[in-house]
């Protein structure tokens, strides 16, 4: 319900400020929000379509690249195995973070690509690390989609379209979610405030650091996947430092007919350059 208002409030003022390409700041009911376009220099420099949505948990201030792409629903491709970890926790599919999960032999390279490095056995927590699609694929087809539907819609998480036949629902099919409620479920997250034992998101938190020195610690996901001829890519997470905290979710999408090499790196790249215009990180 609260992400379904906050997707009306930036549709009002998209209706306000549609024509303009200036920085603009309104108070609303959801707290304040500063459309930046920007932002989208970044964004062209990579060939891409995009958008970013961050949140300034100790401010309660949104920054948004623009009121539309920030609240349209895609294909979270592998960002999803932060929530899908948490269901594969508290459903007791997995007994923690370092069950290991037999290689099953076989992988579709057509649609998940080659990576020769990850055909093994494996625990959950390597296989979030170095996204590893296959072993959560196994996961999904032992949680369900009754699991899912469940504690998708008690998280406010996504769409709730979960037709896709096979079990890799986040990938391929209909399922979608924006840049906008991915940042709300992470802050619900950094909060402590979702459907899961405490000891079950504090597991999931510590997975998600990848960069922790002096006073800064960056917890994140990528994501990628190529649905329909397009290049779906995510960058999601949230940065804690002396400032305070700072949730965001960036969202790429190509024509693969582009074959551009930096595809992947533009998804960090152009995050670091926003982060670093906002000063949240230098």
């Amino acid at each position: 319900m609260k992400s379904i208002k906050l997707l009306l409030g930036l549709l009002i003022i998209t209706l306000c400020f549609s024509c303009s390409t200036k920085m603009k700041t309104i108070k609303s009911s959801f707290g304040k929000v500063t459309i930046h376009p920007e932002f989208k220099k970044y964004f062209d420099d990579c060939q891409v379509d995009g958008s970013i949505a961050i949140y300034d948990e100790k401010k309660k201030h949104w920054l948004v690249s623009d009121t539309v792409s920030s609240g349209a629903e895609t294909l979270p491709a592998s960002t999803f195995k932060i929530i899908n970890l948490l269901i594969a926790l508290e459903t007791k599919t997995i007994k923690d973070e370092n069950e290991i999960v037999k290689w099953v032999g076989i992988t579709d390279t057509i649609k998940y690509g080659y990576r020769r490095e990850i055909y093994q056995d494996m625990s959950v927590k390597k296989a979030f690390e170095v996204s590893a699609g296959w072993v959560f694929v196994e996961l999904a087809k032992k949680i369900g989609k009754e699991n899912y539907r469940k504690y998708l819609t008690l998280c406010e998480y996504g769409n709730g379209n979960l037709n896709q036949k096979d079990a890799d629902f986040w990938n391929f099919g209909y399922f979608g979610i924006s840049p906008i409620n991915q940042v709300q479920f992470l802050r619900k997250l950094y909060e402590g405030k979702l459907p899961f034992s405490k000891h079950n998101m504090d597991v999931v938190k510590k997975v998600m650091i990848i960069d922790q020195k002096d006073d800064v610690v960056i917890r994140g996901k990528t994501g990628w996947t190529r649905e329909n001829e397009i290049n779906t890519g995510w960058w999601v997470g949230y940065l804690e430092n002396k400032n305070g905290v700072f949730l965001f979710a960036t969202r790429l999408l190509q024509d693969r007919k582009l074959k551009r090499d930096d595809f992947g790196r533009c998804r960090r790249e152009i995050t670091n350059n926003i982060l670093t215009d906002l000063k949240i990180i230098h």
